[in-house]
């Protein structure tokens, strides 16, 4: 038994190490080996989450109800729900765990761009495969999936080259955006196979 726990151990302690090493170095290749020419084109990305994740369904919400299109509307509010679930579940973590941005640990990381709070999950990565998630479900289209999850992975991908967010975060922010869209999408179709049972 006591040997069983040494090993287990060992085993976290080990892979641990593994991730924060892998983080910092991947970090680091992208960060401080970045192209510089493209940082304005990675600003812009990582702020086009917010035009993107809330205008989106705004506008569809909009254009359902000049035409009255009852599931342009529908497929509006479950991309927003989406995005909603997705910020609670991100700030949840983040408090819960707590971990500080890369260039609060590593100063030689260069912060290129606003961060505030703590680190895990990356909110903004969240957000964007909320985002593109949800749309893919409510419209399983190529031309529909391939952009909607290119961008989200570009805006992923830029708060690692503007220094603020480890891959690890990016991960993880990736996994709890898709999940709350997927959770969204599995919670609506309960509703509304509860609410076809309760009218008959």
């Amino acid at each position: 038994m006591v040997r069983q726990s040494f090993l287990l151990i060992l085993v976290l302690f080990t892979s641990t190490l593994f991730w924060q090493n892998f983080d910092i170095n991947t970090l680091r290749s992208v960060n401080l080996n970045r192209n510089e020419n493209l940082d304005p084109t990675f600003k812009h990305i990582t702020n086009s989450y917010a035009i993107v994740s809330i205008g989106t369904p705004l506008t569809m919400y909009a254009v359902g109800l000049i035409n009255k299109d009852v599931q342009l509307k529908k497929d509006a509010i479950f991309i927003g729900e989406s995005v909603a679930a997705s910020v609670f579940v991100t700030i949840v973590l983040k408090e819960a765990i707590k971990r500080d941005r890369p260039f609060v640990t590593y100063p030689e990381i260069e912060k290129l761009s606003s961060a505030g709070g703590y680190s895990m999950p990356s909110g903004h990565t969240s957000i964007a495969f909320a985002t593109a998630t949800s749309l893919s479900i409510a419209y399983p289209k190529c031309y529909v999936f391939a952009p909607s999850f290119v961008w989200a992975s570009a805006v992923g991908y830029s708060r690692m080259h503007l220094g603020v967010h480890y891959p690890t975060d990016v991960i993880a922010g990736a996994l709890v955006g898709s999940g709350s869209a997927y959770l969204t999408y599995k919670i609506n179709k309960w509703l509304n196979k509860k609410r076809s049972k309760e009218q008959l």
